[in-house]
């Protein structure tokens, strides 16, 4: 499906709004620190300068229009009933706990996942357990499909990410999911 997560991090022009632009995955916090420096001495060049990691990551949840659209190109009849929704807010989710799952409740038994893309428009592409955002060492996430039906892609890619694989996600990638998420 054709989920879009979008990770912008609140403006601090904007504490409570969308901050950041919109449409990926990954941006770091206005003013977070973004390396340790307790030594009062200069810090000399290290062998292999490690890229700096945001501490805070938001996601933005929403449909996406464009990945809509190439979706129903490349499905079958299938696909035909699909409709955008006309009226979907977009969700804010502060990552954290090491890990963020991504999928649709289970009504049989209660299980919801982090993310729930049950909720009005239900996205009928989305799997009940459907991928698993995890936190990396180096404080940056990853995207693990979990071995979804409709598969997970990144930044508009034509083949789903391999599932149980774990994919780094960078400042700005977008994470598509079910029909138009």
């Amino acid at each position: 499906g054709d989920d879009d997560w979008v990770l912008s991090p609140p403006s601090s022009t904007d504490p409570g709004g969308q901050g950041g632009q919109g449409g990926g995955y990954g941006y770091p916090q206005p003013g977070s620190p973004q390396s340790p420096s307790s030594s009062p001495f200069p810090q000399q060049p290290h062998q292999s300068q490690q890229p700096q990691q945001p501490t805070t990551w938001t996601a933005t949840i929403g449909p996406d229009r464009d990945y809509f659209m190439a979706m129903m190109q490349r499905s079958g009849p299938e696909a035909a009933g699909l409709n955008l929704p006309a009226y979907s807010p977009e969700q804010q989710r502060t990552l954290g706990g090491g890990q963020v799952t991504i999928g649709r409740r289970r009504h049989s038994t209660g299980d919801t996942p982090d993310i729930d893309l049950s909720v009005p428009p239900e996205d009928p592409g989305v799997s009940h357990q459907h991928a698993v955002l995890v936190q990396q060492p180096d404080g940056g996430w990853a995207v693990v499909d979990q071995n979804s039906t409709n598969g997970t892609t990144v930044n508009g890619g034509e083949e789903p990410i391999q599932p149980f694989v774990p994919v780094p996600l960078q400042d700005g990638d977008r994470v598509h999911v079910g029909a138009w998420t």
